[in-house]
């Protein structure tokens, strides 16, 4: 014969978290490869000029930037209209891009320091004359490896 049974308050199931630290591990994951790092806040207006033959950098960690252009809107009313020169995220002159490079090479590893390259972003509407200060400043600081930044023309 049949048991007739009363009701009884059954319990729910325990929730597994053993999953849980898989699936943390794979948002973290995601977010890490596709997330961008800003190094540099640009406080100059930079237009690269066109180029028909690029190279890509290799190791960017060893590459140092310098930037030259106009002053953004934002900071034209303190430092003007001429050209400036950007170095990490402050104005600086001609005369303390030897300290820069110096306190730049310093900082990497021993082995890194010969291979150094410093990169200069510098607008298609810049004078070469600070171009040439900017060099010869480099010279001095034996930073002998130079890259210009250039954009790829576009095909017509």
């Amino acid at each position: 014969m049949a048991q007739i049974r009363k009701k009884e308050k059954k319990e729910a199931p325990a929730l597994s978290t053993s999953s849980l630290p898989d699936i943390i591990f794979m948002l973290l994951f995601f977010f890490m490869a596709v997330t961008t790092m800003k190094e540099v806040t640009y406080k100059v207006r930079v237009t690269t000029p066109s180029a028909t033959e690029l190279q890509k950098l290799e190791n960017k960690s060893l590459v140092r930037y310098i930037y030259v252009g106009e002053p953004m809107p934002e900071f034209r009313e303190q430092f003007g209209s001429s050209t400036r020169i950007q170095l990490n995220d402050q104005f600086a002159d001609v005369s303390e891009i030897e300290s820069f490079i110096t306190l730049e090479r310093s900082a990497m590893k021993e082995e890194d320091q010969n291979v150094m390259t410093v990169s200069l972003k510098a607008d298609k509407d810049t004078k070469m004359g600070i171009v040439t200060d900017i060099k010869q400043a480099l010279r001095r600081a034996y930073a002998l490896k130079i890259v210009y930044q250039a954009g790829a023309r576009k095909a017509f």
